[in-house]
């Protein structure tokens, strides 16, 4: 067995904050364990929550049509939230709720190691976009170490609201740029100073 698979078996049954008391299924995420890029997400939906599975709804459903516009399935990415069981009426996550999954995310993160994150929604982005907005900043990556982040609107943003859909579809398809240079880039970590000023 995987870490990453006993990492899922203890997000199954974690009991770390209320959320445990209302879900059906926890969510943990799915992709290849060696995935270069990583698609994060806020909280599991209505038909997450019954399948044990991230992004299988409607936002699902196009997230997966935006994969296809730069020639990806999503069984090639890794995609999780950053809760893992569903908050009551898809509610936002509480600020103890993203606190209670850190540590789950933080060692999903260590054992990809993907070399590109990809926020999708605000809470994934504050995570390492704090103090700003989405709708300032989503396409405009930042490199920390050998990794880029980088923020976009989520797709359900662009369900509930179609003037968001050019702007994803267009920040989507700067990703395979974005991915083949952190594939080149060399795994150092730099000063701290440098990674506030790392934007490209």
């Amino acid at each position: 067995m995987s870490e990453l698979t006993e990492l899922y078996e203890e997000i199954a049954v974690c009991q770390r904050c209320i959320l445990a008391q209302g879900r059906t299924k926890a969510v943990p995420g799915e992709g290849p364990e060696d995935a270069t890029l990583l698609f994060m997400g806020e909280a599991p939906g209505f038909h997450e929550d019954r399948q044990g599975r991230p992004f299988v709804g409607a936002a699902g459903k196009f997230l997966e049509e935006l994969l296809a516009s730069i020639d990806l399935k999503r069984e090639e990415v890794y995609i999780c939230n950053v809760i893992k069981c569903r908050p009551p009426g898809n509610r936002d996550p509480s600020p103890a709720e993203i606190e209670a999954c850190r540590a789950y995310l933080d060692r999903q993160i260590e054992l990809i190691n993907p070399k590109m994150i990809v926020t999708l929604g605000r809470f994934s982005m504050a995570r390492y976009f704090p103090k700003t907005s989405i709708s300032r900043i989503h396409g405009q990556p930042k490199r920390i170490g050998g990794r880029i982040y980088y923020p976009m609107f989520h797709p359900a943003a662009a369900l509930h609201q179609p003037k968001y859909r050019s702007a994803i579809e267009e920040d989507m398809l700067k990703i395979p740029q974005l991915l083949a240079e952190a594939e080149q880039m060399v795994d150092e970590k730099p000063p701290p100073q440098a990674e506030q000023l790392s934007l490209f």
